[in-house]
């Protein structure tokens, strides 16, 4: 495929950074003088060399390529800055203002917190129908990938330049993954790419190492935006951002973060110096086309999806393709997720040509590390799942978790009750600002708190080493995004566990993950001793719960006020100035907006692994307890009725106005008939309506008309004698009741007669 680059003599020399070498050699020469210090009796200084540089591997091979605390000020400065506080001082203040101690929980015994085998052994996939479904329609779309190889020794095997060998060597990269291995031999020939892989298999690594490359031989004298990574949210970017800025460190490539929540004039003057990377989320980079000035994409060469799925659901749907629209025709696209979307058809709307489908793994696969357990929550102590959770924080999981819940509000409340029962947390949602979900992920990643309370927003794509437990406070509501939420432990061959909270109305939405993941589930059953303890406790803390939301809304107002007042100012002072702004544009315009938003949540409230809207345990019984009233409605007529009103029935089937069911179960379980009812209620409505016409004198005209018809026909006898008796009695009728402008008494009743007593 074109690729759009000028090749150029490859920059293949390793750009020299004097700071960085300067802080290696002072390391270097701390290091020798502990070693001169500590090692007097030595004589073999060969051998301290190399456990010296054994030491500097390992410890590369540990640190983490993601830093988060230098893309936003401070969480104290922006608080500083509002005369606000954070929750945790809030909850410091609120633990100090005790009258007495809350009691905590004794501890249970061992055996209460061993996990038992699951006893639901059905939840095993048999046969997978889905699958094979799709493979012609894929086969016609996607190209052959016979030549792929998942297998490679080394970085050294896939002809990458010494700058990029170096840069992966200082992150700890020794040997490629499969999804690796396969990906970047072709990815440098230019070829358009579907990839997927199990989560924590480098899939970053996999598309920036590739695309590095080829910027190597860029044309260095026109600087132009060259490559464009979309992401679905903004920690996701900035990960992507960290993890291309340390492979590119010893290159003179320049990439740019360009996200929500960040200062829109820093970004503006960061996309006018024309950097060769471009990492955003797809609204922001619209807004910048549109609204900056100097910002386009006419020299992009390489798109790249990262959760491609997430991208094209129908939340992001429109901006994808509003973007794909403004990019050139002649490019090479690149798409990665863990759950790689199979939907053929809106790969093609991104003008894929012929792409290479590689999948290092199944999409449901888990790892081999992995271990999944399940804590059922009956209907009658939902109200105790709170304590459940403290239960399992307290005593099994006690550090490096990350908890998702179902909605911020539940976030923020979990964050606070953890915190006032003595539990370092932090919380991670869309009502944070952007410093405060960075400070989040960099104290959870530095490990200065134990839990991290998230919504769905850290499911994807983040890469935090540590992640012992995943923890499905809220369940998740289909097997897509259960897979992304385990898939933050247990990533690398490192070992994990994730427990899902499963209650009653998400029985069914489990069978179907567990059928479709084909995974060994476990049961944890928690000692009850615990739970009723640590739920009068809960009790205990709702007073200093309500007073810490409290004062939260009270800041909110008080800032919502400042704003609105600053805002006048500033429109008193600087009104012309305002006023003479361009004014910000956007592709949607605001009523498609809220229709795309509301098709995307009524999307997401039906079950993607199935097709099928998942409804919970109440409307299930509500439904068959409406059909069995109808059943017995039924049952309890007269005989001769029900005869009448099926024969009823077997009429309006052969008027078409009845949907027969099909022989299929499948269109059984669909299409329902009509009960008799129903069906008796429609027959005397017709009836009733034909009575009235008749009496104003429809049907005459109508006769008139047929008669008229009818003598052309030379009519029959029986059908003359038939003309003048309807003729005779419609005469009778109108002079019995006074004329044809008096409306006639129906004697049918309403659809209550039809009803027993």
């Amino acid at each position: 495929m074109a690729s759009g680059f000028v090749f150029e003599a490859p920059s293949d020399e390793e750009i020299e950074r004097s700071d960085s070498e300067d802080e290696e050699q002072e390391q270097s020469q701390e290091e020798e003088a502990e070693e001169q210090s500590g090692s007097d009796n030595d004589d073999d200084d060969g051998d301290a060399e190399e456990e010296e540089e054994g030491a500097r591997v390992s410890n590369k091979k540990t640190q983490s390529p993601w830093d988060f605390a230098k893309y936003s000020e401070s969480v104290a400065e922006e608080h500083a800055r509002r005369s606000t506080t954070s929750v945790d001082q809030k909850i410091a203040k609120a633990i100090k203002e005790r009258y007495a101690p809350l009691g905590k929980p004794v501890e249970d015994d061992q055996e209460s917190t061993e996990s038992e085998p699951d006893k639901q052994e059905d939840y095993r996939p048999e046969e997978e129908e889905d699958e094979g479904g799709n493979e012609g329609e894929s086969k016609s779309f996607f190209a052959p990938s016979d030549g792929a190889s998942f297998h490679a020794d080394s970085f050294m095997e896939l002809n990458l330049s010494r700058p990029l060998l170096r840069a992966c060597e200082a992150l700890g990269y020794v040997k490629p993954t499969p999804i690796q291995a396969a990906c970047i031999p072709l990815a440098l020939t230019g070829r358009d790419i579907c990839g997927s892989a199990i989560t924590g298999s480098g899939k970053t690594a996999a598309f920036s190492l590739p695309t590095l490359e080829r910027l190597l031989y860029r044309p260095k004298r026109v600087q132009a935006i060259r490559v464009l990574i979309l992401t679905p949210t903004r920690e996701l970017a900035v990960q992507v951002h960290s993890m291309i800025e340390k492979l590119a460190q010893f290159t003179d490539i320049r990439c740019c973060l360009v996200v929500g929540g960040l200062s829109t004039k820093v970004q503006e003057a960061a996309l006018r110096s024309m950097p060769d990377i471009v990492i955003a989320t797809p609204g922001r980079m619209i807004d910048h086309l549109r609204n900056s000035m100097s910002v386009d994409l006419d020299d992009l060469a390489v798109l790249i999806l990262d959760e491609a799925d997430r991208l094209l659901e129908l939340g992001f749907n429109a901006e994808i393709h509003e973007l794909v629209r403004l990019c050139p025709k002649k490019r090479q696209t690149m798409l990665f997720s863990a759950t790689m979307t199979e939907e053929v058809d809106e790969l093609i709307k991104l003008s894929l040509t012929k792409p290479l489908r590689l999948s290092a793994d199944p999409s449901t696969k888990r790892p081999a590390t992995l271990t999944e357990e399940v804590v059922r929550v009956r209907r009658m102590r939902e109200v105790n799942q709170e304590a459940v959770l403290l239960a399992l924080c307290s005593k099994t999981f006690t550090s490096n978790v990350i908890i998702f819940s179902g909605t911020k509000q539940a976030a923020h409340r979990l964050k606070i009750i953890l915190g006032l029962a003595g539990l370092k947390a932090a919380e991670l949602h869309g009502n944070l600002t952007q410093a405060q979900r960075l400070e989040s992920l960099e104290q959870f990643r530095k490990q200065q708190v134990d839990f991290l309370v998230a919504t769905d927003v850290a499911a994807r794509g983040l890469d935090i080493i540590g992640v012992q437990t995943v923890i499905n406070f809220a369940c998740p509501r289909d097997l897509t995004s259960y897979v992304h939420r385990v898939g933050r432990t247990a990533r690398a061959g490192r070992e994990g566990y994730a427990v899902t909270f499963v209650t009653d109305n998400d029985r069914s939405l489990l069978k179907a993950i567990a059928k479709r993941a084909g995974s060994k589930l476990k049961s944890r059953i928690v000692a009850e001793q615990s739970v009723i303890k640590w739920s009068q406790t809960i009790e205990q803390m709702e007073d200093e719960i309500a007073a810490i939301l409290e004062e939260e809304r009270e800041e909110r107002a008080l800032r919502k006020a400042e704003m609105e007042a600053t805002k006048a100012e500033n429109m008193i002072e600087h009104r012309e100035e305002i006023y003479s702004r361009p004014k910000r544009t956007w592709f949607m315009t605001g009523t498609e907006k809220k229709l795309a938003a509301k098709a995307a949540k009524t999307s997401n409230k039906k079950d993607k692994s199935s097709g099928k809207e998942v409804i919970s345990a109440e409307q299930a019984e509500a439904l068959r307890m409406k059909e069995k009233r109808k059943r017995e409605r039924e049952k309890n007529l007269p005989r001769k009725k029900r005869r009448k009103l099926e024969a009823a029935r077997e009429m309006l089937e052969d008027e078409g106005h009845f949907e027969k069911p099909e022989a299929n179960e499948k269109n059984k379980k669909e299409k329902t008939g009509m009960s008799l009812v129903d069906v008796a209620y429609r027959r005397a409505k017709a009836a009733k309506a034909v009575k009235k016409a008749l009496d104003a004198g429809k049907i005459v005209k109508k006769g008139k008309n047929k008669s008229n018809n009818s003598s052309r026909k030379t009519p029959s006898r029986t059908e003359e004698m038939r003309e003048l008796f309807q003729t005779d009695m419609t005469e009778k009728k109108q002079k019995r009741v006074g004329g044809p402008g008096k409306k006639f008494k129906s004697s049918f009743k309403s659809k209550s007669r039809y009803k027993r007593k």
